[in-house]
């Protein structure tokens, strides 16, 4: 079955746990905006993307998306797909290009623990010349993040930095320097995580 420009998807907010009854919004998506979605639950997995629009059904950001479930041909899906961005290891870590640094436990499935922004991160306190976003990409830079994957969710290359006790005391170090009172307070996180993804838009 060949892939449809555009197909109706229906959507209402997902609560676990709970039955409750919610509005249900009607949209119509374009093919490549439905297969964006996709690829941000599954990544660039043809047979898994491929189950995924038979089923007619994907939970997205605390929402169920279902829509008329589709055949897709492989060979056509897999040229959809082929649009879109692959994870690329030999991109070089730029700080130049980084929006956000998330902070992340040590957990088997790692939650986030604070999800800062270049915009929040950048103000800096008085008398001061340098703020805590210039400061921590400057040790990032120091000790040269790890490619980790292409986020589609994001739309960008993601770096690991894993923290080990030294660079934890540097970070510490300029959150006390450098940050502004709400950033501090926010960074009190940071004993407690044990990575830094650095996230870089394409």
């Amino acid at each position: 079955m060949p892939l449809p420009e555009t197909i109706p998807v229906r959507y209402t907010e997902e609560e676990a746990g709970y039955v409750t009854v919610r509005p249900l919004v009607r949209q119509t998506f374009t093919r490549d905006e439905l297969l964006d979605m996709i690829l941000s639950v599954t990544g660039k997995d043809v047979a898994r993307v491929r189950q995924l629009l038979h089923s007619g059904t994907v939970v997205y950001h605390f929402f169920r998306y279902s829509w008329p479930g589709i055949d897709a041909d492989e060979t056509e899906l897999a040229a959809a797909l082929a649009q879109f961005p692959d994870a690329d290891p030999s991109r070089p870590f730029d700080p130049g290009q980084c929006t956000n640094a998330v902070f992340d436990d040590a957990s088997v499935s790692p939650r986030h623990l604070l999800d800062l922004d270049r915009a929040a991160a950048s103000r800096r306190r008085i008398f001061r010349a340098q703020s805590f976003w210039d400061r921590l990409l400057e040790i990032a830079a120091e000790e040269n993040p790890a490619y980790q994957k292409y986020s589609y969710s994001r739309r960008a290359d993601l770096y690991r930095l894993d923290l080990e006790e030294e660079i934890t005391l540097r970070i510490s170090d300029a959150a006390n320097r450098l940050a502004r009172t709400r950033l501090r307070s926010a960074l009190r996180v940071l004993p407690g995580a044990a990575c830094i993804l650095f996230v870089c838009p394409r």
